[in-house]
Formats: C-alpha cells, structure tokens, sequence
C-alpha cells in the first residue's frame, strides 16, 4: 500500500468517526422533550382556571383575576383597576378608561397559558396563585 493510499484512509476513517460520533450526540426522538400541547378553554373552564388567579410575564406584568370579576393590572409601574366576565368562551377584560372590552379565546397547558385574539399575537403567560405583590 502506498503511502498515500494510507493516508487517504486515515482521513476517511477520521471522518466517518467524527460522523458517528456528531450522530450519537444528537437528540433521539424519544429523548427529545415533547412541546407542550395548549388547549382552548370552554366558558366553565375560563371561570375555573382564572378566578382567583393571578396572570403573569413573570417579569413586567401581572394581573390579578379576583372571584368578584375585578381585574387589578401592575405593568411597568402603571396600575389598573377594571372588570372582567366570560362571554361565549371568551375571557373579556375592560380596564377603566379603555373601553370597550378586549375578549380573548383561553390556551392553556399546565400552567402556561395564552390569551388569544384575531389579528394579534397571543398574549403568553403563566398562571400562579397571587403572591401578594402590586
């Protein structure tokens, strides 16, 4: 064997190697972690999920859903007070002084959670018990 015909094998052996092992450090499909999968609320479950519940970014905002159907709004240092009621399995929020309400179709998986509404992108965030914090 010549001394190039060794080398040329050296080389391909190098690559199939750094093949195999580039393919055994990628994630397998069964290891991979499964995208969570949202699913739309109906009207009783909007009631059940979000009374009581606060509504946060966790970072610049967070809105607190109390049982009386009041909607208290901390964003960026701004507060707001408003209402908030379930209408054709829609959660509709109006804040004072911004009317009228903004309804909303519910997502949820877990504790994440969607907001969405035509020609917007979905409000995303997590719903948590209240911490107490304005």
């Amino acid at each position: 064997m010549t001394k190039s015909c060794v080398v040329t094998a050296l080389m391909m052996k190098t690559r199939i190697g750094l093949a195999l092992a580039i393919a055994a450090s990628a994630p397998v499909g069964s290891n991979a972690a499964p995208a969570e999968k949202l699913q739309k609320l109906s009207a009783a479950q909007i009631r059940v999920k979000i009374a009581g519940m606060e509504l946060i970014d966790e970072v610049h905002w967070r809105e607190f859903y109390d049982r009386n159907g009041t909607v208290t709004s901390s964003s960026m240092g701004r507060k707001r007070t408003g209402k908030w009621r379930i209408e054709k399995d829609q959660l509709c929020v109006e804040f004072e002084k911004e009317p009228p309400a903004n309804c909303y179709e519910v997502w949820m998986s877990r504790r994440k959670i969607e907001l969405r509404r035509e020609g917007l992108l979905p409000l995303q965030g997590v719903l948590e018990k209240p911490t107490g914090r304005k």
